[in-house]
């Protein structure tokens, strides 16, 4: 099976943060994985940057352990990998300080008909500073930057963060990077709405009942626990990514793909969004932090032992009931759920459609349950449609529950590619569409801050739950008081 690749320019990228874990486990491998499909331009060429002191030969032995580590051999044993590792080099500098950066504006006016994209994989708090010298030292004239999460902390530090980046780059030239919208299934999530008659005409309240978006983690804080105790789940995951994912279950269709088409309508869902405050929050929201428990097969350490502290407000789990007032959803709950040492890791979003209105069928065919849409975001991406039919064989009808499964490792028998390896090539190619606008970012955040302010007045610590569980009994309560229940791993 052939698809249409859209070519890409010749480029010059430029990490920072390039001795980092997401260089490491995400950036070097994605970029590897298009080099060996034949998707990186020859001249093309990547510079590492980070503080630590090495040579191009030592950066370059540094992305081959990260390929072995985190690439299947077989994928390894060809002339690609020297070819790869030849595009590299590297450049130690301070995002405080000037050092390094006259030789980085060298390397990157070498190749002045290259695109220029930097990639900012630090700390947030560098985002700003790497941006100004970025500007001081001519490098962002055609430069386009790509920012990871968090933007921000709250609605007034990411206002502020956007404002110091704008001051360098205009808004066409940000890329905010949220690497579940790379995710293949969640592109499928529009076509299976905008390109299939059968969908889109049943997509609002008069036959859908009730939305559920799941973002599980089976793994601990573990050593991301000190930037984690400063976030907790809220700002980690909904304000970003779950929000993203309500965003594209909920817009509108847009006039065309093109990138603030799509924007525009993600954007209506946010200030469409119910606020949640001191007055509603306890119906609507639970949050909780995991004690110690079992995990995998084995006994995990609780949230406060990972920090190494005894006493932290820090939520590792949230659910909360959200609603989208406007007349396409009205009525319909979308029911948010996330957290850290979990029962399982998966992501996916389950649309709960209406029951039929009346059974023809006598009371011993077995219950008829409502039909749903499942689709998987990880792991084993794909789609389930939940249907009722007749259980084969004789002796009269009898019903039962079934999915038409289509996996996409099964379905397409290709390998699926990262994340990454597509939203980096979108940049090269200046296609914004899977990336947060600014307007975006800060309307999560408005949606967002008066929960935490809630949260904080409320002075309530976070329920407890045993790691290994699917979080606080609370939760279950937030949905089952509705008569409806949380659905996992595609059931």
């Amino acid at each position: 099976m052939t698809s249409r690749v859209i070519p890409v320019a010749p480029f010059t990228l430029t990490v920072f943060g390039a001795t980092g874990d997401l260089a490491r486990r995400k950036l070097i491998p994605a970029l590897f994985h298009r080099d060996l499909d034949g998707q990186i331009p020859e001249d093309a060429t990547i510079i590492g940057v980070s503080r630590r002191a090495l040579s191009d030969d030592q950066f370059r032995a540094f992305a081959r352990q990260a390929l072995t580590d985190h690439i299947p051999a077989s994928e390894l044993e060809g002339p690609e990998v020297d070819r790869f590792l030849a595009r590299l080099s590297y450049v130690a500098a301070d995002a405080d300080a000037d050092g390094g950066w006259p030789e980085l504006a060298q390397r990157v006016g070498a190749f002045p008909e290259h695109i220029p994209v930097y990639y900012l994989a630090t700390a947030p708090h560098l985002f700003g500073p790497i941006c100004e010298r970025l500007g001081k030292y001519g490098l962002a004239e055609k430069g386009r930057v790509v920012i990871e999460k968090p933007i921000g902390k709250d609605l007034k530090s990411a206002v502020a963060l956007n404002q110091q980046i704008g001051r360098i780059f205009p808004e066409d030239r940000v890329y905010r990077i949220d690497h579940y919208l790379g995710k293949e299934t969640v592109q499928n999530l529009m076509a299976l709405r905008f390109a299939n008659a059968l969908f889109e005409p049943l997509w609002n309240n008069a036959h859908i009942d009730h939305v559920q978006i799941t973002v599980a983690e089976a793994l601990g804080v573990e050593e991301r626990a000190g930037y984690y105790d400063t976030a907790g789940a809220m700002r980690d995951m909904v304000q970003n990514h779950i929000l993203q994912l309500l965003c594209l279950v909920a817009m509108e269709p847009p006039a065309s793909l093109d990138a603030d088409a799509v924007r525009d309508e993600k954007l209506k869902v946010l200030r469409a969004l119910k606020p949640i405050d001191d007055q509603n929050m306890a119906a609507v929201t639970v949050r909780g932090q995991y004690r110690a428990g079992a995990s995998a097969g084995g006994a995990v350490p609780g949230y406060l032992d990972e920090l190494g502290s005894s006493t932290s407000s820090t939520e590792t789990f949230v659910a909360v009931k959200a609603e989208v007032e406007n007349w396409r959803w009205a009525g319909v709950p979308f029911y948010l759920r996330t957290g850290k040492r979990l029962a399982s890791r998966v992501s996916e979003i389950v649309v709960g459609f209406k029951p039929v209105p009346h059974s023809v069928f006598d009371a011993n065919v077995g219950t008829i349950e409502s039909n749903r849409l499942v689709i998987r975001l990880q792991p084993d991406e794909g789609v389930k449609l939940w249907l009722m039919i007749k259980d084969p064989g004789p002796g009269g009808i009898r019903l039962t529950h079934v999915p038409l499964d289509m996996s996409f490792a099964k379905a397409f028998k290709v390998r699926n590619p990262d994340a990454y390896e597509r939203l980096i090539l979108d940049v090269v190619r200046g296609n914004q569409t899977l990336f947060m606008r600014r307007d975006e970012v800060e309307a999560a955040w408005k949606w967002v801050d008066p929960i935490l302010e809630a949260w904080r007045n409320a002075k309530e610590p976070p329920r407890p739950y045993t790691a290994g569980t699917w979080g606080p009994s609370a939760a279950i309560a937030l949905i089952e008081r509705d008569g409806r229940t949380w659905l996992e791993d595609g059931a």
